[in-house]
């Protein structure tokens, strides 16, 4: 039995309702529902207009059908996620799901439509108010929360049966401070210049304000990705990291509501600890985060060299990878970043003009020219050119390069530290490696994005692991299975793209990035965090004491909760 003011389910959609079996749990429900204005609404799959069994009208399905690939259409959509997993059932196969391979396809007659993993009911959230009376109805009902902007979560922690959600997707407030100075700081606190986003402002949107403005943010190359959300709060890497940091590098301010029910700012001289939890302690955890404070840094105009080819050439790809390892160390000190997959290598710049830029990758331009170009690789191409903003390059890189969107994906990942390319038979080993992990998947990517180069001040501590600081590059690994795959054929992805990584973790210290990690990443707390681990538990006790906030491999996580019931 629901409380009179919540939304019925929608006909047809198959899903537990939460389980009310008291006067005083139904009264806690009505009170949520006066306080946040009556902003909750069901949680409903994208693809449920497009079942047999709804009422829903054809145009409503051919939209779904149309832009069901679409990260912005996804990511717009509470009933969505970036990859479809985290909106299903994996353990049970509960799923309301769409044939990804041709969305466009007819939904079989005696289709079921199941909310799967998507939450029952979610909150709109559109101020501090709302969460603050979200975290009292959860300590009063043990009714479990999660929080989302995008959906573009890799390791499944913005969607779980049975739970209400935390929308933030409509914070959309963006300012620009030309001498920000943090909250309670002192007078003689130093003043720069910076940008304010809230918790539902996507990198696209931050991208085009910066430009406006004449700034520099360092954020990430997927449209989609929200600036402040679980991006920022597990590190936040970038292209631009080599040379001006991770993102949590760069945050000044947040202003969150802790699980506790208070609205607290954390800065380097307010809720000192909070602040450092949230810089790399990671999303969901230590409370909801309704806006961050990032540092702006002067535009910048970007050298970059681009080489790739068309088709697979694995005695190529070996080529092209031996040249960027033997020389990783130095183009890292020369300031790049960028990104190579077996066929592609795109570096970028943002210290360096264009002679020097020439000269610095004078060994890439070289073997573009002879070994690809010259020999007439299928598609060759050697570009050595230069945008004029980030934001130039960001929408020419999108436009090509796009993450997968709409299907079932398992991600695990490496960060490769420096010891792994100081000789030649490192280096060689790490070539083979990485060979044979690209061999064990359909996708591999080397990310030069780590903050190799970045020098920090000793007092601007973060909880990220230290193992970013000493690191080249970040890889990773992905395998995929079909809209309507078993259990088993679930399991063994994931097995797959874990195995793919063992290459990597058989000659690198136990590191990764914990936004892009093995869903069953061994030794997570280590691997994520380094030797920050029991300070974050320390700091999640203390403002989060009735362990309401919870999520996977997460700080203090709890595995036998049953918002984890549909992992595998």
């Amino acid at each position: 039995m629901l409380p009179t003011n919540f939304p019925a389910l929608p006909q047809g959609l198959s899903a537990p309702a939460f389980n009310v079996t008291s006067a005083a749990i139904q009264a806690s429900f009505n009170d949520l529902f006066a306080s946040v204005d009556s902003r909750i609404f069901s949680g409903i799959p994208l693809a449920y207009p497009c079942f047999a069994s709804t009422t829903k009208n054809g145009a409503e399905c051919g939209e779904v059908q149309r832009q069901y690939l679409n990260e912005t259409f996804r990511a717009a959509n509470f009933g969505a996620s970036i990859e479809t997993q985290w909106e299903i059932c994996q353990r049970t196969g509960a799923q309301c799901l769409l044939d990804s391979s041709n969305p466009t396809a007819r939904v079989a007659q005696s289709g079921t439509c199941d909310a799967g993993s998507v939450s029952s009911y979610f909150i709109d959230v559109r101020n501090a108010a709302d969460v603050i009376a979200a975290f009292k109805f959860s300590s009063q009902t043990s009714i479990p929360l999660v929080v989302k902007n995008t959906g573009h979560d890799y390791k499944g922690r913005s969607s779980a049966p049975n739970s209400l959600a935390l929308w933030t997707h409509n914070l959309k407030n963006m300012s620009y401070q030309p001498a920000f100075v943090p909250e309670r700081c002192p007078k003689n606190h130093l003043s720069q210049p910076a940008a304010t986003f809230g918790a539902g402002v996507q990198w696209a949107e931050a991208y085009e304000f910066a430009d406006v403005h004449n700034i520099t943010l360092v954020g990430g190359t997927d449209r989609s990705v929200g600036v402040v959300g679980g991006w920022l709060q597990g590190g936040g890497h970038s292209v631009l990291s080599n040379t001006m940091g991770l993102g949590v590098d760069r945050v000044l301010q947040f202003k969150v509501v802790t699980p506790d029910g208070i609205f607290r700012v954390a800065n380097a001289c307010e809720n000192e600890d909070l602040f450092f939890a949230l810089r790399g302690g990671g999303g969901g955890t230590f409370g909801v985060v309704l806006e961050a404070t990032l540092l702006a840094s002067p535009a910048v105009t970007l050298q970059a060299v681009i080489v790739s080819w068309a088709s697979s050439n694995r005695t190529l790809t070996g080529q092209l990878w031996s040249v960027m390892v033997d020389n990783a160390l130095t183009w890292a000190a020369d300031g790049w970043g960028g990104f190579s997959t077996s066929e592609l290598a795109i570096l970028v710049n943002p210290i360096l003009n264009s002679t020097e830029a020439e000269k610095s990758l004078e060994s890439l331009i070289n073997f573009g020219n002879v070994e690809v170009h010259g020999n007439k690789v299928p598609g060759a191409q050697v570009v050595v050119t230069s945008f004029p903003s980030f934001l130039s390059f960001f929408n020419e890189f999108t436009s090509e390069h796009v993450a997968s969107v709409g299907t079932n994906l398992a991600i695990a990942s490496r960060l490769i530290d420096k010891s792994t390319f100081s000789t030649e038979s490192n280096r060689t080993a790490l070539v083979s490696g990485l060979q044979r992990m690209n061999d064990a998947g359909p996708g591999m990517i080397i990310l030069l994005t780590t903050p190799f180069s970045y020098l920090s001040a000793p007092a601007e501590r973060t909880s990220v692991t230290e193992a970013w600081r000493s690191s080249v590059y970040h890889v990773t690994a992905i395998a995929e299975w079909p809209w309507d795959a078993s259990a088993d054929d679930k399991r063994a992805a994931y097995r797959q793209v874990s195995t793919a990584v063992d290459n990597m973790r058989e000659i690198t210290p136990d590191a990764a990035y914990q936004n892009e990690a093995d869903v069953y990443e061994p030794n997570h707390e280590v691997a994520f965090w380094g030797s920050h681990y029991a300070e974050l538990w320390r700091i999640k006790q203390k403002y989060d004491p009735q362990h309401l906030l919870d999520c996977w491999h997460c700080v203090g996580w709890n595995p036998e909760s049953s918002r984890f019931s549909c992992y595998l």
